[in-house]
């Protein structure tokens, strides 16, 4: 006689950022989830991290923007959510630990292993939060893609074939050249 199938869900604990911050290793806390990190980036990730974020800090700075730009740093977006964006830039100073509000500009460099969650699940969580801009970069075809807001506060994807200028914080803006990232 066969057993029939349990109707009962399968159990997945549920983890807070108290758990989360007595993790070892690199994690990201999803909804409750625990998330692995792949293990750390190839040269090419970090090379384009460290191009854009250079870029970016370069161009606020010259224009005497009070904003900060940071690599590999959590934001705590609630009490079950915990993300570790490539690169973020905040208005305002630099914060004592984590980020706790939307960044006015998030980024994340694809990899093998992390590219469906970039496109998909942070994309929506980053749109939610309020970022002002996401920028999906691909070191692999040396593309990417930008979401902004319209004036009506509408979340918008391109494809970024030269450069794009995004709007940053008050009165400043960044523009980010393609060829410079790679």
């Amino acid at each position: 006689m066969k057993h029939p199938m349990s109707a009962a869900p399968k159990y997945r604990p549920r983890y807070t950022v108290d758990d989360y911050s007595t993790w070892e290793g690199d994690w990201e806390l999803w909804d409750g989830l625990a998330v692995a990190m792949s293990p750390s980036p190839l040269g090419v990730h970090q090379l384009v991290l460290f191009n854009l974020a250079g870029e970016l800090r370069a161009q606020l700075r010259d224009q005497g923007c009070r904003t900060v730009v940071f690599g590999k740093i959590d934001w705590i977006v609630s009490r079950e959510t915990v993300v570790r964006p490539d690169v973020v830039v905040l208005c305002g100073d630099v914060p004592d630990k984590h980020i706790e509000t939307a960044p006015a500009i998030v980024a994340e460099i694809l990899s093998a292993s992390t590219a469906e969650r970039d496109r998909t699940f942070k994309r929506d969580l980053y749109d939610k939060q309020g970022a002002q801009a996401y920028l999906v970069v691909d070191p692999e075809s040396k593309t990417m893609l930008a979401y902004r807001r319209d004036d009506g506060g509408k979340w918008n994807g391109e494809s970024v074939t030269d450069s794009i200028t995004l709007a940053v914080c008050e009165n400043c803006s960044a523009t980010i050249q393609l060829a410079n990232l790679f």
